[in-house]
């Protein structure tokens, strides 16, 4: 699940599962995965009123940020399952989630398979992934809305529906590394202090052991976070990821 494991390399944080095995979806949980986006239903017709056949379908929002994202999508169920996702919730496999690096939490959005037009709507409850030339990291229950789940990784559109979010605004930073060992996350730390403040290492319990990212910066703006990763990847030659500071994430220490 995680490659360029060398001792004195950061290593990417891979979060799909082997493709090939999903497993099947447990008896009763197909109709809670529906509703576990928790937006509310249309409400109840008025009496009189000729049915609609868009009752109790989940609602969208009337004026959505128009906020896109193209790029591909990729999804996470066994081992993550029943682990704690970034916004302290357990991740269950059968519910229409997904993990996204900067869209803020709650953040409804639809993602189409721009393979075959299938769309589904998730909600952001997770951060990742952290993986190059990948947007957004689907649940399985997403994943098999939009039929990627064979093939993996396929390339999607984003679409933000909850309205009065700005995706852009807030504060940012920017992971270069991801290492098995402490030691190693704070030598390339000490390194980059001459340069760079604030670093802080974040710990992170994956399925496979922990980790400790290395992240640099407190950048106000996604804009401007995305100008600072170039730089480092210029200058340094990271492989960088622009994350959300979520609120309860410290900019100058350990979580």
């Amino acid at each position: 699940m995680l490659s360029g494991c060398g001792a004195r390399r950061p290593i990417a944080d891979r979060r799909q599962p082997p493709p090939a095995q999903p497993t099947e979806t447990p008896a009763g949980t197909a109709d809670r995965a529906k509703r576990s986006t928790n937006v509310p239903e249309t409400p109840a017709a008025p009496p009189g009123a000729a049915p609609s056949s868009k009752r109790n379908k989940p609602a969208i929002a009337l004026a959505p940020s128009g906020y896109t994202e193209n790029g591909n999508a990729s999804w996470y169920g066994v081992p993550f399952h029943g682990r704690r996702t970034s916004n302290g919730e357990i991740y269950d496999m059968y519910k229409l989630t997904a993990a996204h690096r900067t869209l803020p939490f709650e953040t409804m959005v639809r993602v189409t398979n721009m393979s075959n037009s299938k769309s589904t709507v998730v909600r952001i409850t997770d951060r990742g992934p952290f993986v190059d030339n990948r947007i957004i990291d689907l649940s399985l229950a997403a994943a098999r809305e939009v039929d990627s789940v064979d093939a993996g990784v396929v390339p999607v559109r984003v679409e933000v529906l909850s309205a009065g979010i700005d995706p852009t605004f807030g504060f940012f930073t920017v992971q270069v590394g991801a290492f098995r060992e402490r030691a190693n996350a704070e030598r390339l730390r000490e390194r980059l202090s001459v340069s760079y403040s604030p670093i802080f290492i974040q710990q992170y319990d994956s399925p496979d052991g922990m980790l400790y990212r290395v992240r640099v910066g407190k950048i106000s703006g996604e804009d401007s976070a995305h100008q600072f990763s170039e730089q480092l990847r210029d200058r340094e030659g990271f492989t960088p990821f622009v994350t959300r500071l979520d609120e309860g994430v410290p900019a100058g220490g350990v979580r």
